[in-house]
């Protein structure tokens, strides 16, 4: 299957310099991104999720698929080239093998997702002290949790 890269070519490329913000949470969405070069940091409640510097990575589908505000904020680490897929649900709707790459990174990045939380449950069931914090982890993700259905 052909990259992103490849297939988003006819693409217009946005620059940006060091600092300079990609997407901040909160703001609209509609637009899909996707590395060509540089290195970008993706913070979540001021905090640092994610780092990303592999040409063809892509940004922004979450708020683009779920119809939402963006939930991080991404701003270039380096001097930054990434294409801009404008209006991207109309374009996912007309490209399905763009549809199908960009599907296929949500899916991993969901499955990767729960195997960690996987991984942190087995490892607090093994013995490593109270866990309610854990436990309400696991509970939010798989639907389970503990937490009064009012706060959920």
């Amino acid at each position: 299957m052909a990259n992103l890269l490849t297939l988003t070519k006819s693409q217009p490329v946005r620059t940006l310099k060091a600092g300079e913000p990609l997407v901040t949470a909160g703001d609209a969405g509609g637009d899909l991104y996707v590395l060509q070069s540089g290195k970008l940091k993706v913070e979540r409640a001021g905090l640092r999720i994610a780092t990303i510097s592999q040409p063809g990575s892509l940004i922004g589908e979450m708020s683009v698929l779920l119809g939402d505000d963006h939930s991080a904020s991404v701003t270039a680490i380096t001097p930054v080239e990434v294409r801009v897929v404008e209006n991207a649900m109309a374009f996912l709707e007309s490209t399905p093998l763009v549809a199908l790459q960009v599907a296929t990174i949500a899916c991993q990045r969901l499955e990767d997702t729960s195997a960690l939380l996987v991984r942190i449950k087995q490892e607090a069931d093994a013995g490593k002290g109270e866990q309610s914090f854990l436990e309400r982890i696991f509970g939010a993700v798989t639907g389970t949790g503990t937490e009064p259905a009012a706060s959920r």
